[in-house]
């Protein structure tokens, strides 16, 4: 994912460099484990398929493997400053489609590389693992900016004289981050958005695979079922179905 705009500000020389040749190399890398194997793809071989040094390579990915799982490590914390400074008082359902939408937008010149990556992750369980790691913790990031907006992120003390649960008597098991800050409502809002982004990819790249006629572009898509959701996400009905042309743009 990439942004050229945000908030209508052109984005700087130096900062469309630096997007641009961790885009290289997160490609280059994709397309290389697509076709060798990530095991069998070096940094050397990524950095010049991108056309920089391998030390160049250590600024944008702190590992070798980095490279297969984030195309772009800054999106989520692009997406929790937007959720931040959003005007207070808006609906949060509503903040957080609009701060993954802007992140979308040219989502679909990246559908090849999606497509790739996928592929890179399902022959490699440890990047799947790593992805899934990273995928958690921007997860909580999110939850955590969305409990800032309305000061959500208290403690979870139990009240004086109850007994806490035994979940709560011992530390999570595994890497997963302590959520004991963080109320349910900010843990679920940041969980369902980002599982409507992405079912929302998926039933994209579905359409385009099996060359569904007309098919709708990923921000119809992206905005149906964010429409979903915000209606209580009812069980729709014969022609409930939005046409392209009353369907939201950001």
């Amino acid at each position: 994912m990439h942004l050229v705009r945000t908030e209508g500000t052109v984005l700087g020389l130096r900062e469309r460099k630096k997007r641009a040749t961790r885009r290289a190399l997160a490609e280059a890398a994709v397309r290389l484990a697509a076709e060798h194997g990530a095991e069998n793809v070096t940094v050397e071989a990524i950095s010049e398929a991108a056309g920089v040094s391998p030390r160049t390579f250590f600024n944008y990915f702190d590992t070798h493997d980095d490279a297969f799982v984030m195309i772009d490590r800054d999106v989520g914390e692009r997406v929790r400053r937007a959720v931040r400074e959003a005007p207070a008082g808006r609906p949060p359902l509503e903040v957080v489609r609009e701060a993954f939408a802007a992140e979308l937008m040219n989502v679909e010149e990246q559908q090849e590389i999606w497509r790739l990556r996928a592929t890179v992750l399902q022959r490699s369980p440890h990047l799947l693992v790593r992805g899934m790691g990273a995928h958690i913790a921007d997860e909580i990031a999110l939850a955590g900016a969305i409990a800032g907006r309305d000061g959500a992120a208290t403690p979870a003390v139990p009240p004086t004289g109850r007994r806490q649960p035994p979940c709560a008597e011992r530390p999570a098991p595994g890497p997963f981050p302590d959520t004991s800050h963080l109320d349910l409502y900010p843990r679920l809002l940041a969980s369902v958005a980002n599982t409507a982004v992405r079912v929302s990819a998926e039933h994209w790249c579905a359409q385009a695979q099996a060359e569904t006629p007309s098919p709708a572009a990923f921000l119809e898509i992206f905005h149906d079922v964010f429409d979903q959701l915000a209606a209580g996400l009812p069980q729709p009905q014969p022609g409930d179905r939005p046409s392209k042309d009353s369907r939201r743009t950001p």
